[in-house]
């Protein structure tokens, strides 16, 4: 199994978290309409935060600024191997429990 389908495996069992095609390549990850972040084969991962955490990530040498879009909130993990598949799922359950995080403000905003 390569990387990437490790790591789209481990995702894919995460609770309403579905995979499509990424519009620049690869596939992205969604929890409802909100991206988690996308694979670029088995070599890169790119992930949305915060500038505030994408900017602890980089200081913590966790994740690098996004290769296209360095000055935004959006990091980039380059993948050499299997060895690197934690910190990547790692980055990915941060997201997803931001992501879970807002729908349940969300929903408790929307209840009367």
């Amino acid at each position: 199994m390569s990387v990437a389908e490790t790591i789209r495996d481990e995702l894919l069992s995460w609770g309403g978290v579905t995979a499509e095609p990424h519009r620049f390549g690869g596939v992205e990850f969604l929890l409802g309409r909100r991206e988690l972040g996308h694979l670029h084969g088995d070599r890169l991962a790119d992930l949305p935060f915060p500038r505030r955490v994408r900017d602890e990530l980089v200081e913590s040498g966790r994740a690098r600024p996004h290769h296209v879009l360095p000055d935004s909130g959006w990091v980039s993990v380059s993948i050499a191997g299997p060895e690197d598949v934690a910190n990547v799922l790692g980055l990915f359950r941060m997201s997803y429990d931001r992501a879970v995080e807002a729908e349940r403000r969300r929903a408790a905003t929307d209840t009367p």
